[in-house]
């Protein structure tokens, strides 16, 4: 009898910090459920359909003739296949770098200014709002984004760089973080994006609306905030880098389904 006794103590004390484990990562989750029913990104996803049919700038005109990959004003399954490469700028860009140059070629908006302004300021929260849109209309879609362009593969390959180069007070690189399998933060758990890393997670999921500011993110400001804590200087707004490392996780996440805009801690 004494010895069963021991034998359970033993085995539950083994299975104490697995048990622990699972329920902070399985309350998180079912947090994010509560929170999804009646997300607030809704209320950003409005208004960026109402920007996007509203005549502005100087030359009051709306962004429906914006061509975002699949032809002018074809908004929906666009998002699953960005970045990638446009003619006409001669560049692969992602959403918002796009969604700059329509800004600015259609409506006559100044691309340097709202490059500069804040998140979530302005016409910054405007973009937001129009990020949040545009990745609404292909929810449930699966990521796609093409490689037959010669540079939509280089900027793959700049991007893995990127994702991988270390430096900083810390010595830190996206993939200290993101690079492995079983990686955590506090209770967050942190996704493995040199690969797929599942329906909904990680590049699937930005924009989205983050809890603890009360605010919509976009895939450009998530970056921003990773190079903040890498202790890295900004990134500057719809760089090169940015896009490119858009690239590498957006081709990795080949066949996950979008949710986004998600919702978040």
């Amino acid at each position: 009898m004494r010895r069963g006794w021991l034998a359970l103590c033993v085995a539950l004390c083994s299975a104490a910090p697995a048990l622990a484990q699972k329920t902070a990562a399985d309350g998180i989750a079912e947090y994010r459920k509560l929170l999804a029913d009646g997300n607030p990104a809704e209320l950003f996803e409005a208004k960026g359909e109402d920007l996007w049919k509203q005549k502005r700038g100087p030359k009051n005109a709306t962004l429906q003739a914006c061509d975002l990959g699949k032809g002018p004003g074809v908004v929906k399954g666009a998002f699953v296949e960005l970045p990638r490469f446009f003619a006409d700028t001669g560049k692969v860009q992602d959403l918002e770098s796009r969604l700059l140059t329509c800004m600015s070629t259609l409506q006559g908006l100044d691309a340097a200014a709202i490059a500069k302004t804040p998140f979530g300021r302005g016409e910054q929260s405007n973009m937001e709002a129009l990020a949040a849109w545009v990745a609404s209309e292909s929810r449930g879609a699966r990521m796609n984004l093409p490689q037959g362009h010669a540079e939509e593969r280089r900027m793959y390959e700049m991007g893995k760089r990127a994702f991988y180069f270390r430096g900083g007070p810390m010595d830190f690189s996206c993939a200290s973080c993101h690079g492995t399998e079983g990686q955590r933060i506090r209770l967050q758990d942190l996704p493995n994006l040199t690969k797929n890393p599942g329906d909904g997670i990680g590049f699937a999921a930005w924009p989205a609306y983050r809890v603890s500011s009360g605010e919509l993110w976009s895939m450009q400001r998530r970056l921003n905030d990773c190079f903040r804590q890498q202790r890295f200087p900004y990134p500057g707004y719809a760089s090169d880098v940015t896009v490119a490392l858009g690239v590498y996780m957006g081709v990795n996440a080949k066949g996950a389904e979008s949710i986004a805009p998600a919702i978040k801690r």
